[in-house]
């Protein structure tokens, strides 16, 4: 709900501090944070803004370098939470 505040306040950068935290890791601890390319997806469509990967030097990545993310979901299988099993009623 934080993040889609500052997008509606005008904010056009989320990934750049939600993609993935790997410092935490780096330095020895169980995980770190990180947010899917869907979970980013679900949070800023409905406020209608656009979701578009960039390099780090906010150029346009390859077409390559799109379908890789897109594949994992923008996250390293190694580091994704477990998925939670669905309970149903």
């Amino acid at each position: 709900e934080g993040s889609r505040a500052v997008l509606q306040g005008g904010v056009n950068d989320i990934g750049g501090t939600l993609m993935e935290e790997t410092i935490s890791r780096m330095a020895g601890a169980a995980n770190g944070s990180y947010k899917t390319i869907s979970d980013m997806r679900s949070m800023v469509e409905p406020l209608g803004r656009p979701l578009r990967q960039r390099t780090t030097e906010y150029g346009t990545p390859t077409a390559e370098r799109i379908a890789a993310a897109q594949a994992s979901d923008g996250v390293a299988t190694a580091v994704r939470r477990p998925l939670l099993p669905l309970v149903t009623s």
